[in-house]
């Protein structure tokens, strides 16, 4: 195909073409280029000589199709949708408030001192079971007692916790 070929079927064809790419894409600059594209995809195609494009009209409108089709794909994996800062604010903030943190702070440091009132092999057991996460057997193994006594223990210890940790 001759320049003048191709000068000709641009002037016949372009203005159409991209008034079809504007209706399906809404953005005129895009419309722009991709009709360039499919004017520039046609030359080349044209231009190989191992394939002829017979029906020049149809090949620029599947053309022009096929590159709106991808461009609407590349432009919906890049989407992000930004949120203006107004509807952030609607968000709850899931963190304590300074007071909160303040408070928590000072019931466990008073957890803490009550366990330490505990005698030590009932605050042994209170800590291995409650503290660090361990069954009544591997309590009772790891101290070298029997399922029974971590029991007793671990009942004498929370009756104390709960007696001593409420508000006076």
């Amino acid at each position: 195909m001759t320049n003048k070929t191709l000068k000709g079927l641009f002037l016949a064809h372009r203005r159409e073409l991209q008034a079809y790419l504007t209706s399906k894409l809404r953005d005129p600059e895009v419309a722009a280029d991709l009709t360039q594209e499919a004017f520039l995809r046609f030359a080349e195609q044209t231009e190989k000589g191992n394939a002829s494009v017979e029906h020049a009209r149809s090949y620029l409108y599947r053309t022009a199709h096929n590159l709106a089709v991808d461009h609407t794909r590349q432009m919906a994996r890049r989407k992000t949708d930004t949120t203006p800062n107004e509807a952030l604010v609607a968000f709850a903030d899931d963190r304590p408030s300074q007071e909160e943190e303040a408070s928590a702070r000072q019931t466990l440091e008073r957890l803490t001192a009550i366990v330490k009132e505990l005698p030590e092999r009932t605050r042994e057991v209170f800590v291995l079971n409650r503290i660090d996460g361990l069954n009544y057997a591997q309590t009772a193994e790891r101290l070298g007692i029997s399922e029974s006594a971590v029991q007793k223990h671990l009942a004498k210890a929370l009756l104390y916790v709960t007696q001593r940790i409420r508000p006076q």
